[in-house]
């Protein structure tokens, strides 16, 4: 979910910094403390101010912004995109606010790989039951609503969008190798994942000077979510927050996967997320991508208005998967909880989550935004109107949870990081499993 384009990772936590030191001068709220006696003007409206990460249009909350603003002059919401990237840079930064007491937003998002550790701190966070949102517990799947509750019974988030699964390809470029633009008949072409490598196989002999892939990250994890599906919904952790890296088959599996397709050079060696890859997005450096409902808006917003229509939207190999959504939570260091609990509250309303579905591509978690018809009969006119709600809305009820342990966000990212060493060559195929295990070991602690 590249409005913000990322500056390198020293350039970014500098950034993050100067911003904790902002807020440290001018309040959580963001508005200027003064000791001048109150007058009789009236008062200041109350900024909201609400941080999210992602590439491309984000969250999508631009338009829900906006409207809410028009019609709440007392309470104003100030969106502060903080990097592309959630666990290099955005949840590291979090933490140490959350921490100190000091930095965060009134309302800030969390991916799903950050909600175990967030569940295990109840005491950064403000309690919405105090705000009547328990009420709330009706408009989401028990998962969802579940994995913001802290175990001390704390409702802390409410639920943003979910994954579900597909495949974004450029048409023109499919063309150009001569291999069928319809998605239907693209769908068809993969049934499997050996089936989407020997397309890509095909795919380069005829176009030389792109890619098949973006790169081994995106792919894996369509791959692992897809496999942790076959081996009791987890990843990283067991259910008692033991590492199994080593032990889970889906975690081989998706690694096998991605060295395969970096040995046989379909990639463009990018690594998800950052400058490079926005712009291989729109110069063209690669053909498909793997696509959560959600990535929709970060490929939209990374090629720019000059790649409306030359994206599609595709059937995944093997079937679904649920990779990613995202959480709001209001810390407890906030000087509005109440009216930062209003604006969480509203974000995730089903109106709103519809309205971001239709808009950008962000499947809505709220199962009431789920049934709306406009949900379901969408089409994304970027993706040469792709029915994105017959794909990505009708199967939303069936996603099943993925578990992710509390140390998921540091392990995921050491994992990625020696995966895309595997492909950009500076991590050994022959010794690269046996280093992600080594890292995972140590970034779990």
């Amino acid at each position: 979910m590249m409005i913000s384009k990322r500056r390198g990772g020293l350039a970014a936590a500098s950034a993050l910094a100067a911003a904790a030191l902002a807020v440290a001068s001018c309040g959580s709220g963001g508005t200027p403390q003064s000791s001048a006696p109150a007058s009789s003007a009236p008062a200041e409206p109350v900024t909201i101010r609400v941080q999210t990460f992602g590439g491309g249009t984000n969250f999508g909350y631009k338009n829900a912004i906006t409207k809410w603003n028009a019609e709440h002059k007392d309470i104003q919401i100030k969106e502060e995109h903080l990097t592309d990237q959630f666990e290099q840079q955005y949840w590291p930064q979090m933490i140490q606010w959350l921490q100190a007491g000091n930095g965060a937003g009134d309302v800030v998002g969390i991916d799903e790989g950050g909600m175990g550790l967030a569940k295990a701190h109840p005491e950064w966070w403000a309690d919405l039951k105090e705000q009547g949102l328990e009420s709330r517990k009706a408009d989401f799947p028990a998962w969802k609503w579940e994995n913001g509750v802290t175990a001390d019974g704390k409702l802390f988030g409410l639920g943003t969008d979910i994954g579900g699964m597909s495949i974004c390809y450029r048409t023109d470029l499919f063309k150009k190798a001569g291999l069928p633009t319809d998605r239907e008949k693209v769908s068809a072409l993969w049934p499997t994942w050996d089936a989407f490598m020997k397309v890509g196989q095909q795919f380069q002999s005829k176009v030389k000077d792109t890619k098949w892939a973006d790169g081994t990250n995106t792919l894996y994890q369509v791959v692992l979510y897809q496999e942790a599906a076959k081996n009791g919904n987890v990843t990283y952790f067991d259910q008692s927050n033991n590492l199994i890296v080593d032990k889970n088959p889906a975690v081989k599996t998706g690694f096998d996967f991605a060295s395969k397709m970096s040995q046989q050079g379909l990639t463009a060696k990018l690594r998800n997320f950052t400058d490079e890859w926005a712009a291989g997005t729109q110069k063209g450096a690669f053909a498909t991508v793997g696509c959560p409902s959600w990535m929709l808006g970060v490929v939209s917003g990374n090629a720019g208005d000059a790649g409306k229509g030359q994206w599609d939207v595709a059937g995944v190999p093997g079937g679904g998967g649920n990779w990613g959504g995202s959480w709001l939570a209001v810390p407890k260091q906030s000087k509005h909880p109440k009216e930062a609990a209003m604006v969480a509250d509203y974000l995730t309303q089903a109106q709103t989550e519809a309205s971001i579905f239709t808009d950008f591509g962000n499947m809505p978690s709220n199962t009431k935004a789920q049934q709306d018809p406009a949900v379901q009969g969408a089409k994304n006119e970027f993706f040469n109107n792709a029915p994105i709600g017959e794909i990505f809305a009708k199967s939303a009820s069936s996603l099943q949870p993925v578990f992710l342990g509390v140390k998921h966000a540091q392990v995921k990212n050491a994992i990625e990081s020696v995966i895309q060493g595997m492909d950009d060559g500076s991590v050994p195929h022959d010794k690269a499993w046996q280093q992600l295990v080594d890292d995972a070991v140590k970034a779990a602690g």
